[in-house]
């Protein structure tokens, strides 16, 4: 089974892209959750012979996944998707100051990217992650806050739906980040608003993994509910 990761930085976690690095294994998954999600997955089920792939791109917004879908999410042809996009939307989206409150281009980018995933393979298992912030916390954003605030608010609900309508498993995340923060300060958990820190991800694995007992029957105490 491969499994394949996409988005931005926060699935990037700084990963080797290179093909002359290739041969390095260290680095070829990144820092992320997606790290610590293969990593577990490898060590509980070594004789699955899982694959795992990271194709996030830091930066990426949509329309960047959709303009690279066909060399990074189709070609490798994976069995399992995994997306989390959606924060570089709410940063920059509408600099020039029109702001889209709809998310539209999101929406439709979004749309657009897991119906060429699910032409290609119908059996395709998929897993949309929800974009999270701290908004409050962010720093050299194109946008004020409360249009930053109003655009997360509207993609969340975007990738429910898009769940529902492709099938796909859905994994909730600022609710978790909310209530991560009244145990420790954001910073802890979002260093600066955006990105997560190494307990950030780590919640994001426990999310992950609880969310999608149906695919890899995968659970641990330390993320039990």
């Amino acid at each position: 089974m491969k499994i394949l990761f996409q988005g931005d930085s926060i699935t990037d976690g700084n990963r080797y892209k290179s093909r002359a690095s290739e041969w390095d294994k260290n680095h070829q998954i990144g820092h992320s959750y997606a790290y610590i999600v293969t990593g577990l997955l490898g060590l509980a089920f070594p004789e699955r012979h899982y694959e795992f792939v990271n194709r996030g791109v830091s930066g990426s917004q949509t329309e960047n996944l959709l303009a690279r879908w066909e060399e990074d999410a189709l070609a490798p042809d994976p069995d399992v998707l995994s997306v989390l996009v959606g924060i570089n939307d709410c940063l920059f989206h509408g600099s020039a100051g029109v702001w889209d409150l709809s998310a539209a281009d999101y929406e439709r980018n979004y749309r657009r990217i897991l119906t060429l995933s699910k032409e290609k393979n119908p059996a395709l298992k998929i897993i949309l992650l929800e974009p999270f912030a701290h908004i409050a916390g962010q720093k050299n954003a194109a946008a004020p806050a409360v249009v930053r605030e109003a655009i997360l608010k509207q993609e969340q609900k975007i990738v429910r739906c898009l769940a529902a309508e492709f099938g796909a498993v859905f994994v909730p995340l600022q609710e978790e980040f909310d209530r991560a923060m009244t145990r420790r300060e954001p910073a802890y958990w979002i260093w600066d608003g955006t990105h997560p820190t190494e307990a950030g991800h780590a919640l994001i694995a426990g999310q992950f993994f609880r969310y999608t007992k149906e695919i890899f029957g995968y659970e641990t105490p330390v993320f039990s509910s």
